[in-house]
Formats: structure tokens, C-alpha cells, sequence
């Protein structure tokens, strides 16, 4: 029944006419109002909205070089302040006094500012840390400087003023005849002494000296560059770094011969790089084609190796010797169709506002290390090169029948000892192994995870470091600060709170920033030192406009898997006009994993697919399901292993049961699900078999065929089979569960939806679901998203109401909105200016 009104109803008066006997019929049309999604509501909590309710959630800290102190920015209803922090003294103060300051900028600039509207830009400390510069951007159009073409109507731009700020005297100056720099280009890799530059171009590397590399940076076509070739052989797909792939056709045109980026890791001393070449040249193809590009629609065309297919990438290491300008080709081979990859050293926090910031490998100046992988993914090494020789040598084997997982090796004393994070005991926890690979002890231990190296003190061998899932009574998915000594004694909580940590520490591990929060409880952020004591206390998040709305925070919950052993964890959002006596209907928020199950566990900004959704009238719940977030155990996490469609369904069924049978208020016979990607794979799946129990879903981008989906997730987590035949060749073999196989079983309301030039998840996977749909004879709706990528881009907004709609109709039954063409909400939002 499309309309949940009469239409007519048939009231009969009788009246006799004494000379005729004739009856008399009076027909009256009167509508009944049916059951309402509550848009209204709903449309109070879009990302637009939220963003002006909802400002500064965490600190983010700029730690300075010459002490401990650090600064950040924090926004409030009230508007933006910028903070100093001494941590050895206990202080906290506004760098400068909004109002003065705006006062003095108004005056220079001529532009009206006051102290809560001052658009700083680009803050950054002086070297001395006495002075800080920023940039004002005024009203004022000027001619572009480096303009091309005078007529153009892109030659204006805003005047920007710059500013010095000295911070002992509150002396406020402009910087005069401020030129503010054009952005350094992104296909420069400069080694640390910036010496030189190396980049890709005709798909050979080169480089140019620093001089030169200032031309380009001023103007790319500048004739007088001189740039010299270190490669001659490299080709499209078989190239130095990038080549363009995925470039449409009309871009080929243009950039084939324009510079490009390199990604190479220099050494520490500037002699040496190390660059990974690819040799995709066999891959096969694929194409999306943009139907809404000016003129002629665009082919893009890039390499996309699918599960099971021999035709592989060809990974090599290539060690260049700069000063020589010679390159070898390192022997790195131990499994077909293997990877290498060479890990970068890990940044400093103090050189974040560094504008130059060189990519260096981590090792030495005699030392790379590097990682290589099989294909079946069930064996890893820890390697190192000896730049001297060229020698590859194996430090650590990680050996698994299900897939290993890995991180970036911490090294002690410039690689006498080595950190190192594994999961072979069914935990991630980290070792300690000497120089050779010797492993010397266990650091931590026991059924938690640990997650990585915050900071490692060499001299009083201390490991700081994350983990979750220790802590006695509280989400195992919550995130605390630890500190251990090397040998696996002193096992020390530094951020005790049954909360989700995030952690900033600085580089010389004596403080961190704590950002804490759950899903109900409003964000804090306290200052502590490393032996977990608080300095103080910064800031606690404002949500007085968020809660002046009606806002309610969600509520946590724990249920059991559908093995009846397992804990999961979930989080329901109700409607902020909850009325408890109300019957309704439950939707999910689904995303599989294994990388996350897309729950939160801290207060979140994003409120789109679980608070908003809600407001239309439903109990929105997300939860976890076995095979889901890495951050638990090793059986917990590969539990989808082998059986990539169906893992987690069961489990996602029971939850919504359990709570139920808890909760009255939920209706279990309206039960929606919906999910994007994987949760849009995921989404489709639990329509198909669960037929009786999910009564409408919202796909979106999902990878419904996992067959076509990328060789690097789909063989990972389903797992591939390594075939060695009795002459040694090596095959791998694949075979995976489909949804369109299970297109016959569907039952109930589906929407699918894609980008139709996803290259992430290729809209083919969301066309053969809708094609085996037809053939088994199924409505659904299909919907095309048009020039969008995986994430929907623009249209962001418009699908949101799209899903809506289509739960609104199937679950609440509202068809109100069906004879609308416009989506008011949406309409309300834009400024109409014609």
C-alpha cells in the first residue's frame, strides 16, 4: 500500500422526497494522516549546522624546539584563542589579547576585526621563540604577480598581510611589501641538506640543484632551469615514481611531460636514496569513464590487479649512490609476487611547522631497513641493507597461517637493539631483539593489545607506548598511555580513566597533551607528565549550543556475538524526542572490518550516519561482530578469515535481538541496515541472508563482488591459496562468496548506490549485484552517483536524504515525500542566488 491515507470515504445521508422516493448520495473525500518520519528534526543536525554548534573537540599542540612549552589554537561559541603553554612551570596564557590585536590589525588593514573574529593564518614561532608571524587576508584585490594571461579573470586575489608579533614587548609590526610565497611544488623530494632535488619526469628520475629548484618554485616553466637525467629507461607503468596512472585521458595529454613526484627516502647525510620501482606493465587495466566533464566524457584508465590473477606488480629496491650518480638494483627476492616496501624514519613533533621536512630512510648512513611481504601474506621479513655492499640481510621472520600484520620497527642506540611489534603469541605486543635479530626478551605481554611506539628513551630504556583492552571493567577498545622498561619490568598506566585516550607527546617524552572522551561524556584535555601525574588541566569542550538543541548523548552497550561467548560492543543513538512508551524501528550502521568496525568510542563531530539518521524516528545502532577491529585479539580479527562475505551477519542478527528483547521500545520486525563500502558490501549481504529478519537496506559503494575488488584487501582478509606444483612453479589460487549469487533470496526493500567513477570500488561491483537482481526478477532501486568518487564528494548531502527517504518509506511507512521533486531540507540550506 503506496499511500497510507483513504481516499475516499462514502458517507451516505438518505432523504426521501415525498413525490419521488429518490435517495440522495453525498460522497466526501477526507484524508487521513498516516505515520510521519520527523524531517524537521533531522534536518537540525547536518554537517553544515553542526559545524557551528560544535567547535574545538581536542588540543593539537605545536611543541617548540628550544624547551617543553608548546602552543595551540582552541575555538569556542565565543570564538578563537591561541595559548602558551610552559609545562615546567605549570602556566598556561593567551599568546596575545584578542581585542588589542584585532584593534591593531583594523588599523593597518582598514578591514573591521575584533577579538572574536580573527582570521590568523599560517602562526608560527620565530627560531628564538621571542616572536610569532601569521598572515591576515584582507578585502583588498591586487594583480596576481605571477599571473600568465592579464585579461584572465583569475589574475585578482586578496591582498595578504604579514604580521610580526614580539612577544615580551606586545609590539605588533607589518612585514611591508609582504610577497606571501606560492606553496613549494609537490614533486620535489630535497635531500636534508637541500642539496638537491630529485623528481620524476618522461618517467625518468632527475634532479636540479637548490638555485634551480628555487626558479620552479617561483615559475615551473621558467626556461632558464637546468636539470640534469639520472635515468634513461624508464616507461609508462615501469617508471622512476609516478607515471600518472589513473590520470584521465584529456590530463595524459597535458602532464606526460610535466615533472612529477619521486618517492624516494634519502639518507641522513644526504649521499644516497632509496627509491621502490613497480613493474605494472603486465597488470591488467581497468576504466571508469566521468560522463560530466566539460565536452567529451573522460576516460581514466589505470592498473587493478583482482584477487587470484598471475598477472602481478613487480616490486624492486633501488639503491642510488647521488654523488656518483649510480644506481643497483638490490637483491631483496625470497617469495613470487612478493612486495618490499623501505620504511621512512619517524618525524619529530617539534618539526611540524618545519616548512622543509626531508623524507630519510630509517637506518643510518649505512643502513636501510626494509620490510618484504608474500603474497599470501603469511610471511614477513625485517631486512636491512648494507649501503656499503648492497647486501640484504634477514633480521626477523613473522610466520603465520592466516595474514601478518606489521609496523615500523623501533630502533635503540642507531639499531643495537630493535623494537619490534608482533602478533605471534595471538596478541599484538612488542619484542626486544638485538642488532642481528636475536630476540632478547618479551617487553609486554598478556591478553591486551598494544597498538604503536609513542617514544622510546634510549638512555633510561624506557618504552612509552598505546594499548587498549588492560584495563579491568571498562570497553576494551579504549586507548590508554603505558611506559615499561625494556626487560618487561615496570608495567605503568599513565592515563588512568575510563575513557578513549588520545595521546600527544613530546619529543623528549617529559609531557603529554591527554584528549579524552566516551561516546557520552563532553571532550577534556589535561596536560601530564611522564610518571602519569596532571600538570593541569586545559580545556574541556563547549556543547552549550549543541545541548540548547536537545541533544542527548548516545548510550553504550555491551552484547553477546552469536557464538553466546564473545563480548561485543556497540553504541545506540535514539531520537532526541524519545518517548519510551514508542514502538521503533532499529537500523544499523554496519562497516565489517577487519580494519575497524566503524564504532565510536569518543565523543565524534560526525553525526550523519547515526545521530541524524535517528532523529527521523528510529534507534540507530552501530556494534561489532567477530572478524571486526584489529585492536582486540588475533582470533578475533582473522575470525572472517576463509568466509569474507558472512563473518560478521550472524553477529550483527544478534545484537539487534539481544536489545530487543532488553529494550521494548525497539521493534524487531522493522529492522533496517545500511553501510558504506564495506558496510554497503555488508549491508546487501544481510538482506540476502537473512531475507526474513532485514526488511530494508542502503548499500553504498559496497564491494558486493569480491572477486573484482583489489588483490591487496580481497587476498588479505579471505586469504589466498600459494599452489607450488611438482616443477616448482607457483600459482595462487582465489575463490570467493558473491552477493549477486545470492540475488534470488531477497525479500525485502533495497537501494543500491555508487559513484560511477569509483576506482576504489569499482561501480562494476554494484552492477553485477543490480544485474543478477533483474534476472531473478527483484525490485530494488539503483542509484547512480554522478562524477563521484568512493566517498560521494558533494553529493554527499543528497544521498544522505536519499537514504533517508527510502527508510522512511519502508520502515515508518511515510510516503509523504514521494510527490515532492525537491528535497526541502536541502533547499532551505542553499542561498539562493537567482
Amino acid at each position: 500500500m503506496n499511500r497510507l491515507y483513504i481516499l475516499f470515504l462514502l458517507i451516505l445521508s438518505i432523504g426521501f422526497n415525498a413525490s419521488s422516493q429518490t435517495k440522495t448520495f453525498t460522497i466526501t473525500e477526507a484524508t487521513v494522516a498516516g505515520p510521519k518520519a520527523n524531517y524537521q528534526l533531522a534536518s537540525r543536525f547536518s554537517p553544515n549546522k553542526i559545524r557551528k554548534m560544535v567547535y574545538s573537540t581536542a588540543i593539537d599542540p605545536h611543541w617548540l624546539k628550544l624547551s617543553n612549552r608548546f602552543w595551540y589554537e582552541y575555538e569556542t561559541p565565543n570564538g578563537k584563542e591561541w595559548y602558551i603553554v610552559d609545562p615546567v612551570v605549570k602556566s598556561k596564557k593567551k599568546i596575545f589579547d584578542n581585542a588589542s590585536l584585532a584593534a591593531e590589525i583594523t588599523t593597518i588593514i582598514r578591514d573591521p576585526f575584533d577579538a572574536q573574529h580573527l582570521p590568523l593564518e599560517n602562526l608560527k614561532f620565530s627560531s628564538d621563540e621571542k616572536n610569532i608571524s601569521f598572515e591576515v587576508r584582507s578585502t583588498v584585490d591586487e594583480l596576481k604577480k605571477d599571473r600568465k594571461d592579464k585579461k584572465a579573470a583569475d589574475s585578482l586575489q586578496k591582498k595578504v598581510f604579514y604580521f610580526n608579533y614580539a612577544l615580551s614587548s606586545s609590539v605588533l609590526t607589518e612585514v611591508p611589501n609582504y610577497s606571501k610565497p606560492k606553496a613549494k611544488p609537490g614533486w620535489g623530494s630535497v635531500a636534508p641538506d637541500s642539496s638537491a632535488i630529485i623528481f620524476t619526469k618522461k618517467y625518468n628520475l632527475y634532479w636540479m640543484d637548490k638555485e634551480n629548484y628555487k626558479k620552479a618554485v617561483k615559475n615551473e616553466d621558467d626556461s632558464t632551469i637546468v636539470e640534469h637525467e639520472l635515468t634513461k629507461d624508464g616507461v609508462k607503468f615501469y617508471s622512476y615514481g609516478s607515471d600518472g596512472d589513473g590520470e584521465n585521458n584529456e590530463d595524459i595529454l597535458k602532464s606526460d611531460k610535466k615533472r612529477r613526484r619521486a618517492f624516494v627516502l634519502w639518507s641522513p647525510n644526504s649521499k644516497y636514496f632509496v627509491l621502490n620501482r613497480t613493474d605494472s606493465r603486465k597488470v591488467k587495466d581497468l576504466w571508469v569513464i566521468n560522463n560530466i566533464t566539460a565536452g567529451r566524457p573522460t576516460l581514466e584508465t589505470y592498473k587493478y590487479q583482482m584477487p587470484g590473477e598471475t598477472e602481478a606488480p613487480i616490486d624492486e629496491m633501488l639503491l642510488f649512490d647521488f654523488g656518483a650518480k649510480t644506481y643497483k638494483k638490490l637483491n631483496t627476492a625470497a617469495f613470487k609476487d612478493q612486495s618490499v616496501s623501505a620504511w621512512s624514519a619517524p618525524s619529530l613533533n617539534k618539526d611540524r611547522d618545519n616548512e622543509f621536512r626531508p623524507a630519510v630512510w630509517l637506518g643510518n648512513n649505512s643502513k636501510i631497513y626494509f620490510s618484504r611481504t608474500s603474497r599470501d601474506l603469511k610471511r614477513v621479513d625485517i631486512c636491512t641493507v648494507d649501503i656499503n655492499t648492497g647486501t640484504v640481510s634477514q633480521l626477523i621472520d613473522e610466520r603465520f597461517n592466516t595474514y601478518v600484520e606489521i609496523v615500523r620497527p623501533g630502533l635503540v642506540n642507531d639499531g643495537k637493539e630493535i623494537i619490534h611489534w608482533s602478533e605471534r603469541d595471538g596478541w599484538g605486543h612488542f619484542y626486544l631483539f638485538d642488532a642481528n635479530g636475536k630476540l632478547k626478551n618479551q617487553i609486554t605481554k598478556g591478553a591486551f593489545h598494544t597498538e604503536s611506539i609513542v617514544n622510546i628513551d634510549e638512555k633510561n630504556r624506557i618504552l612509552y607506548f598505546t594499548a587498549n583492552g588492560r584495563e579491568a571493567k571498562e570497553d576494551p577498545y579504549y586507548y590508554h598511555l603505558y611506559r615499561i622498561n625494556f626487560d618487561g619490568t615496570g608495567l605503568k598506566l599513565l592515563n588512568a580513566g575510563d575513557f578513549d585516550h588520545a595521546i600527544n607527546m613530546n619529543d623528549e617524552a617529559k609531557f603529554f597533551v591527554d584528549n579524552y572522551s566516551r561516546v557520552n561524556t563532553v571532550p577534556k584535555s589535561v596536560l601530564m607528565d611522564n610518571t602519569g601525574a596532571v600538570v593541569m588541566n586545559l580545556e574541556t569542550t563547549d556543547l552549550s549550543l549543541l545541548m540548547a538543541t536537545g541533544y542527548k548523548f548516545p548510550e553504550p552497550f555491551k552484547v553477546k556475538a552469536d557464538d553466546g561467548i564473545t563480548d561485543i560492543y556497540g553504541v545506540m543513538y535514539k531520537p532526541f524526542d524519545f518517548d519510551p512508551a514508542k514502538k521503533y524501528p532499529i537500523i544499523e550502521y554496519v562497516y565489517p572490518g577487519p580494519q575497524t568496525e566503524a564504532v565510536n568510542k569518543s565523543f565524534s563531530k560526525s553525526m550523519d550516519r547515526t545521530e541524524r539518521l535517528a532523529q527521523f524516528g528510529y534507534i540507530v545502532i552501530t556494534v561489532g561482530n567477530r572478524g571486526g577491529n584489529p585492536a582486540r585479539s588475533k582470533w578475533y580479527h582473522t575470525f572472517g578469515y576463509g568466509n569474507l562475505r558472512d563473518y560478521g551477519l550472524a553477529d550483527k542478527k544478534a545484537a539487534i535481538e539481544q536489545l530487543a528483547d532488553r529494550n521494548k521500545f525497539i521493534d524487531a520486525s522493522r529492522v533496517g541496515i545500511t553501510g558504506h563500502s564495506g558496510g554497503g558490501f555488508m549491508s546487501t549481504a544481510a538482506m540476502l541472508v537473512y531475507p526474513d529478519f532485514f526488511k530494508a537496506a542502503v548499500s553504498n559503494a559496497g564491494n558486493h563482488d569480491n572477486s573484482i575488488y583489489n588483490r591487496w584487501w580481497s587476498e588479505k582478509h579471505h586469504g589466498v591459496k600459494e599452489i607450488i606444483s611438482a616443477k616448482g612453479d607457483t600459482t595462487f589460487k582465489y575463490s570467493i562468496d558473491k552477493n549477486p549469487d545470492l540475488a534470488k533470496n531477497l525479500k525485502g526493500h533495497l537501494m543500491l548506490m555508487t559513484g560511477d567513477i569509483d576506482n576504489n570500488v569499482h561501480p562494476a561491483n554494484t552492477i553485477r549485484v543490480a544485474n543478477a537482481l533483474m534476472k531473478a526478477g527483484k525490485r530494488f532501486e539503483f542509484v547512480i552517483v554522478p562524477g563521484q568518487r568512493h566517498g560521494f564528494g558533494d553529493l554527499t548531502e543528497y544521498t544522505f536524504w536519499k537514504l533517508a527517504d527510502h527508510f522512511n518509506k519502508y520502515l515508518i511507512g511515510d510516503f509523504s515525500q514521494s510527490d515532492e521533486v525537491s528535497i526541502l531540507e536541502m533547499d532551505r540550506e542553499i542561498e539562493q542566488k537567482k
